[in-house]
């Protein structure tokens, strides 16, 4: 394993920096690291020296398992060779990364769980910032709060707050991180109960493009804590998170219910009535895709086109049952496996459907209501999944999330009740063009039902245009904290905010 002692320097030039001379015995070629603003000039040598030996977590370069570990992300389409990989062990590494790319004029990618769909988490020929072992989740249950460092999944979060019965809201796949989900927005499970997870967010500690760590938080540099509750991470590098978490005991009453997609027209009109009508404590979302061999379905209905009825309820488990007895009344379900279940074991529920290392596309919209006429063309575009691996589901949202004032957070669309994601996912490289057609075409369709407004963590990298659109009016705000944290636009390998001018 490399280090940052003297010895690891000769791998460090491999990544970046000119021609060198013979080192400790050996000839080692040389690559480029690109930048923006200098593509024909490399990094001295003397300063990769410094920065290597300032290290605790290490620069890695091609051909060692960790530069392998820190380019892998989750969607196997994002294949891309970084000129050298930064592993950070706490907040100087990463202050060390950001002011050596700074005054170095490098393209920096940062990685924390590498489960963005964009993949913006790595970029050929760039400096990459590896934060997935800056892990730790500390829970403080006389408080109700949780310190957590930017490289912990949500498994890891739900784990540690589990141990006290307290839980935070996040997503749905226990592989994501919690720092890209956080600053995107966050919503899961309990979001119409406790809001988002930037909802929750009572402080951060960020590194800036000017290497200083400042604390953001209602009461210091409220701007910037203001922009960072959803505007991604274009205004620093978040390097711990301070989240407000909630009694919610070990279990929560929930499960699938699972039906043909041939009744889901009149499934899903019925089913606007219940999730318009639910208590904060219900959420059900729905999926759609063809039914994958699970133990509990007939094995007759393997490989055809099924709507799921995925439902969590967040409190006492009677009133659970009361308020979930519409929604299993409905139809002639395949099957109902609603039950009591620990809510970490809930948390990964989906886990098996989501795997790395498959192929994905996703198009995302929002809804204030799902009409006749866009259930009809969401069902009707069921029967042609590209893959039996591609879904669709709508997100149940709106109670407390939809409770906060549009400008209190950088995140605007608070008013959607239904969150669509168009997610197609698939393992042959061949099929790239048919699976993201059909994704293209079905979010097309959908549009003219929609608010027009975006959930940034679910868009693709090919959807620059949308990302003024998925900040509404607080574009021009986001702008302005832009200007004055990152007035070089350092942090803009992501769907980036440009500084205003």
């Amino acid at each position: 394993m490399l280090s940052s002692s003297r010895r690891n320097i000769p791998h460090v030039r491999q990544c970046l920096g000119k021609e060198p001379r013979i080192s400790h015995g050996r000839d080692f070629k040389m690559t480029m690291l690109k930048t923006l603003q200098r593509t024909d000039e490399f990094v001295e040598e003397d300063a990769l020296e410094a920065l290597a030996n300032g290290l605790r977590g290490g620069v890695f370069s091609d051909g060692s398992p960790e530069y392998e570990e820190g380019r892998t992300l989750w969607n196997a389409m994002v294949d891309r060779k970084p000129g050298a990989v930064i592993r950070a062990k706490g907040a100087a590494d990463v202050q060390d990364a950001v002011n050596f790319a700074r005054n170095n004029g490098l393209l920096m990618a940062i990685r924390s769980g590498g489960h963005q769909i964009a993949g913006h988490a790595v970029v050929e020929g760039a400096l990459q910032l590896d934060l997935s072992h800056m892990n730790s989740v500390r829970v403080n249950p006389s408080e109700k709060t949780v310190r957590v460092e930017p490289g912990a999944t949500l498994g890891d979060v739900d784990r540690e707050t589990q141990v006290h019965n307290l839980a935070l809201p996040v997503g749905i796949n226990s592989t994501t991180g919690i720092a890209g989900l956080t600053l995107g927005g966050g919503f899961g499970w309990l979001t119409r109960k406790y809001g988002m997870t930037i909802d929750n967010l009572i402080s951060a500690d960020i590194v800036t493009a000017d290497g200083a760590v400042r604390l953001a938080s209602e009461d210091e540099n409220s701007d910037l804590f203001w922009a960072i509750r959803g505007g991604g991470g274009n205004f620093g590098i978040v390097t711990s998170f301070e989240f407000a978490v909630h009694d919610i005991g070990s279990e929560v009453l929930s499960g699938l219910i699972v039906h043909p997609i041939e009744a889901g027209p009149d499934l899903l009109k019925e089913y606007r009535e219940i999730a318009n009508a639910a208590p904060d404590e219900m959420t059900v979302w729905v999926v759609m895709r063809k039914a994958p061999p699970l133990p509990f379905l007939p094995e007759e209905w393997h490989g055809r086109p099924v709507l799921v009825f995925a439902a969590c309820y967040t409190g006492d488990l009677s009133k659970g049952e009361e308020a979930l007895a519409g929604l299993r009344a409905l139809g002639e379900p395949i099957a109902d496996v609603i039950s009591p279940h620990p809510y970490v074991g809930w948390q990964t529920a989906f886990d098996p459907l989501l795997t790395p290392g498959m192929r994905n596309y996703w198009k995302s919209h929002d809804f204030e209501d799902l009409s006749d006429e866009a259930i009809t063309k969401l069902t009707s575009a069921i029967e042609g999944l590209p893959d039996p691996n591609c879904e669709v589901f709508i997100a149940h949202v709106g109670g407390a999330m939809a409770r906060i004032p549009v400008g209190e957070t950088a995140y605007p669309e608070r008013s959607s009740h239904f969150i669509m994601n168009v997610h197609t996912r698939w393992e042959e490289a061949s099929k790239d063009a048919e699976c993201i057609d059909w994704a293209r075409q079905l979010f097309d369709d959908m549009a003219p039902y929609s608010t027009g407004s975006a959930y940034v963590n679910f868009m693709p990298d090919d959807e620059v245009e949308r990302v003024s659109g998925a900040y509404g009016a607080n574009m021009k705000k986001l702008g302005q904290v832009k200007a004055k944290y990152d007035p070089g636009n350092l942090f803009r390998v992501n769907h980036n905010i440009a500084p205003a001018e």
